[in-house]
């Protein structure tokens, strides 16, 4: 019973929060502003980044040197390769 209830009260506060999300995103564009104007933020998606690291047997593969390593690239390091093999030039 207890959980049904703790379910019951955080739908409810979802649903409250996306009214409340929805009331000031209305309020501000209103006023003629972004939400990243008002409330900081990057806005929208981040940059693309180029590639950095390519797979030199799928150069379709490639990596941007950010986040974690792909599995091509662990496997390939494994084995003994070097990064800078993988550079694209």
């Amino acid at each position: 019973m207890e959980l049904k209830i703790k379910k019951a009260r955080a739908g409810v506060e979802d649903r409250s929060r996306a009214d409340l999300r929805k009331k000031i995103e209305a309020m501000v564009a209103e006023a003629g502003f972004k939400m990243s104007d008002i409330f900081g933020g990057r806005g929208g998606k981040g940059r693309t980044v180029a590639a950095k690291y390519a797979n030199p047997d799928n150069p379709a593969e490639t990596w941007t040197g950010r986040g974690r390593k792909p599995r091509w690239l662990t496997a390939k390091l494994k084995e003994g390769g070097k990064m800078e093999k993988f550079i694209i030039k």
